[in-house]
């Protein structure tokens, strides 16, 4: 059944341009499930000036109210997941268990970012004079224009809302248009739970045209992106042209150091769930498997097995475990790293190869021998891709894992102190897993290093980049 994925403006479905738009696909069949409208100049035009008007409206409810509203809306979120997990599963693939653990994720996003917002204050300090002190006061930035991904589709874009919301600004969001449901349906739960509908937006249309007007725009004071260094870049730069601030969080290609001491089996274990999660379309994914000698052939054995044994399939069964790759352009992307490496000599100890001809499935993948200018080791794979390359020493292993421009997170398995401690300060990235591989969880804020964010999203510092200061001093 198709259904027609509306622009969501001042509370209202808009249909956008006559004629035109995108269809959108379920990557578990490759059929159509709904067309995606496309945003006019005009269209975007009414969302920035409803976001304007939207901001004023929404700042003018005092703090421990958006609190209380953000709270009803994690309780709404919650209260309708299983109807929303359908979306999310049919436009982007995941399992429905994975689905539902994401608009969870989203809520709990919500209700911390609301807990927040009550705890807004600014601070008085006495002057250098008797008579004289100052204050310093926290402010909305503004209207925030937020660009979010397809992997996470919905709790990429809740963590945004939370925080920007939390701080008093109204936010135009344009999601990734291979899934666009999700957000909207998370849009229309905020307004349900009492978000003035003026302060949120959902815009869809040529990402490149969308993010030039809405940058552009005066009425934009904030700019929050997720997804590729390539793309940061550009938003960066056509950001400063008027100094907007920025909040990126960009690619990973996470190191995963495995030592010796470690039983091999059961982080072979741990690791394989982690590593086909979502198919392994997770920015935080471990996806370069350096492995020490001593464990490597056991390790490695472990790990194939469970790829050759991974159950693949349609999200909506209960059965599945892993679901497809989100798109055709994704698979033909995978594909393309998996054959140069093939090509370079590396030796394919499972799957390999996609998997039916209906639908975007990829089968679970370990290479191993792999040459160091193998693609794979240098380009973020973004799927269910197992690298592995031994290793004999720390040094030599540090100086691989901080040899990219990424900096998102990176992990360490060992039970020897030293090591983890040595290891941990030698890695230069955001987040750390040891023992343990990391997820996004509101109550910590997560950014990366080098070229894979500027500043973080979550934490207590949640408002903090939706906010700016002013001080006055009074006599």
């Amino acid at each position: 059944m198709s259904h027609k994925f509306k622009l969501l403006i001042d509370g209202d479905d808009r249909d956008g341009i006559a004629g035109e738009g995108e269809d959108c696909f379920n990557p578990a069949t490759g059929e159509v499930i709904g067309k995606i409208a496309r945003a006019s100049l005009s269209d975007l035009d009414d969302a920035l000036n409803a976001a304007e008007r939207g901001l004023k409206e929404w700042n003018s409810v005092v703090p421990w109210e958006r609190g209380r509203i953000l709270k009803n809306a994690a309780d709404l979120l919650r209260a309708q997941q299983d109807e929303i997990a359908k979306i999310l599963t049919f436009e982007q693939g995941k399992p429905l268990y994975e689905a539902k653990e994401e608009i969870q994720r989203s809520a709990d996003f919500f209700e911390w970012g609301g807990e927040e917002a009550r705890r807004i204050h600014g601070r008085t300090l006495l002057g250098r004079e008797p008579q004289n002190h100052v204050v310093i006061e926290t402010h909305p930035i503004g209207v925030v224009a937020a660009f979010t991904p397809w992997n996470f589709p919905m709790a990429q874009a809740a963590k945004k809302f939370a925080g920007a919301l939390g701080a008093g600004c109204s936010v135009i969001c344009k999601p990734s248009q291979e899934a666009p449901g999700s957000v909207i349906a998370m849009c229309k739960v905020l307004i349900q739970a009492g978000v003035t509908p003026a302060a949120v937006a959902v815009v869809f249309g040529k990402a490149s045209e969308i993010s030039a007007h809405l940058i552009a725009s005066p009425i934009v004071a904030k700019v929050s992106f997720t997804g590729s260094i390539p793309v940061g870049k550009l938003l960066a730069k056509a950001a400063g042209e008027s100094m907007k601030t920025i909040t990126m969080e960009l690619g990973g290609h996470a190191p995963t150091i495995i030592c010796g001491d470690v039983d091999p089996e059961a982080t072979a274990d741990f690791l394989a769930k982690a590593k086909f999660k979502n198919a392994g379309q997770i920015c935080l994914s471990p996806s370069r498997f350096y492995v020490e000698e001593s464990i490597l052939e056991r390790f490695t054995a472990r790990v194939a097995e469970h790829a050759r044994a991974w159950r693949i399939g349609n999200g909506t069964e209960p059965e599945t475990q892993m679901g497809p790759i989100v798109s055709e352009r994704r698979l033909n992307a995978i594909t393309e790293l998996v054959e140069d490496a093939r090509s370079k000599g590396a030796t394919i100890l499972a799957g390999g190869n996609r998997i039916g001809d209906q639908g975007y499935f990829y089968a679970p993948t370990v290479l191993t021998d792999l040459p160091m200018d193998a693609k794979v080791l240098h380009e973020e794979p973004f799927g269910p891709l197992l690298p592995i390359v031994p290793f004999t020493n720390d040094d030599d292993v540090l100086r691989l894992a901080n040899g990219l421009e990424f900096g998102l997170s990176a992990y360490i398995f060992t039970n020897d102190s030293q090591r983890q401690q040595k290891l941990k300060d030698g890695l230069q990235y955001g987040a750390v897993g040891i023992n343990d591989v990391v997820t996004h969880h509101p109550e910590v804020p997560l950014g990366g290093w080098k070229e894979s964010g500027v500043g973080t999203e979550g934490g207590t510092e949640i408002l903090r980049p939706y906010q700016t200061t002013k001080f006055v001093s009074i006599q």
